[in-house]
């Protein structure tokens, strides 16, 4: 059948016009440091990327490596295929192959050739007709061209032919790195690992700012915040995350008597702290997980007042998902169990049970005032911690 290989099928990225081949190189980038702990060979081509083994790599090393990509964004669709060369008996054979464990289920199929390379001698639908002639005669699978549920793909390319039935779906989007960087506020919640995801997807190489309760919590939201930023990494690698130690900041909002008004006080800190930390970071954006009328703290006149807070854009992916759809988000990259997990968040310690839905900005802006927001934020930046991935 000839050799193992991985086909990567790229989506947006081929749409790039004059800045394609950055978004390119970008790509290859990182997949080769996803696949750092493999041998592979990486070639572009036009719209695909094929991943080679080393001499005597096999199927099972080239499903691991199938499955690593899947989990980086920029690429649409992952195929285990098989590498032939450039010859219609060969391929046929192959074909032929490929095709043959479906023998007890007798199939509807139909094979599908593409030929970059014009030079081989048969079109596309001599090649069609040829190797599903030779499949119809050896297994007797029926032949539908508008529904098969077998198909079998050909690629003939300029040194050599890939064949191969089906694929995995990658995460589409953009490459991870493309798009700048940008400082996630990083709950221990189902939201905010989402919401970095898709930021991620769309290109954004993210950092991860979390706040802990400390002295007045315990650090079981630290080690959930550092579990989901390890969940996250397999998307982009090299991701960092800092700690707000938080709790002594609420405890000023606390006793700043302003009871409606502190979950907003609190979050316009938090921005203004992000924000401070972006930017020693030189990221050019804050992200939050929120969605529209999820809570008190979210509904449109809030969401107004706390961009007020900062001069950084605040970027939202979520603002339009209801909970259903982030929960099935996160459950689908792997982070709603972490999610899901029991811990002492910082927003246990500042509730209110008249939270203001409408906060004015001039109010906030008093209270900020009197707590010297500003110094505080530089202050919480100083106080930043630093946790290593790699421990």
């Amino acid at each position: 059948m000839g050799e193992p290989c991985v086909l990567l099928k790229l989506g947006e990225v081929v749409l790039k016009g004059r800045n394609r081949e950055i978004f390119e190189q970008r790509l290859r980038s990182n997949i080769k440091a996803a696949l750092k702990d493999h041998r592979v060979d990486i070639r572009q081509r036009h719209g695909v990327i094929a991943l080679f083994l080393p001499a005597g790599g096999g199927v099972e090393e080239a499903e691991a490596i199938a499955r690593r990509v899947t989990e980086v964004p920029g690429i649409v669709l992952v195929h285990l295929a098989w590498r032939v060369a450039k010859d219609a008996e060969v391929v046929t054979q192959a074909a032929l192959e490929l095709v043959k464990g479906h023998a007890e289920a007798m199939p509807r199929f139909a094979v599908r050739a593409r030929r970059r390379d014009k030079r081989f001698p048969l079109t596309s639908n001599q090649l069609d007709f040829k190797v599903g002639g030779a499949i119809n005669d050896a297994y007797g699978f029926p032949v539908d061209l508008s529904r098969p549920e077998l198909t079998v793909w050909i690629e003939v390319d300029k040194e050599e032919v890939f064949l191969f039935t089906d694929g995995r779906p990658g995460q589409g989007g953009l490459p991870v790195g493309s798009s700048g960087r940008a400082l996630v506020l990083m709950s221990g919640g189902i939201d905010s690992p989402v919401a970095a995801y898709r930021m991620m997807r769309r290109g954004m190489h993210v950092d991860f700012l979390h706040f802990s309760g400390i002295p007045f919590t315990t650090t079981e939201s630290i080690y959930k915040a550092y579990a989901l930023v390890r969940e996250l990494d397999k998307f982009q690698g090299k991701s960092r995350l800092w700690v707000v130690p938080f709790g002594k900041a609420q405890q000023s909002i606390r006793n700043s008597g302003q009871d409606r008004l502190a979950v907003m006080t609190q979050r316009r800190l938090m921005l203004k702290t992000a924000e401070e930390v972006a930017q020693r970071i030189h990221a050019g954006a804050l992200i939050t997980g929120d969605s529209l009328g999820q809570v008190a703290s979210q509904t449109l006149a809030n969401i107004t007042a706390q961009d007020g807070a900062v001069e950084l854009p605040i970027l939202r992916p979520l603002i339009g998902l209801d909970k259903t759809e982030i929960i099935a988000e996160a459950r689908r990259i792997g982070t709603l169990a972490i999610s899901e997990l029991p811990d002492e968040d910082c927003c246990t310690l500042l509730t209110s049970r008249h939270a203001e839905t409408a906060a004015k900005i001039e109010d906030l802006k008093q209270i900020e005032k009197r707590l010297d927001a500003e110094e505080l934020a530089v202050q919480l930046a100083d106080s930043i911690q630093a946790y290593s991935l790699d421990a």
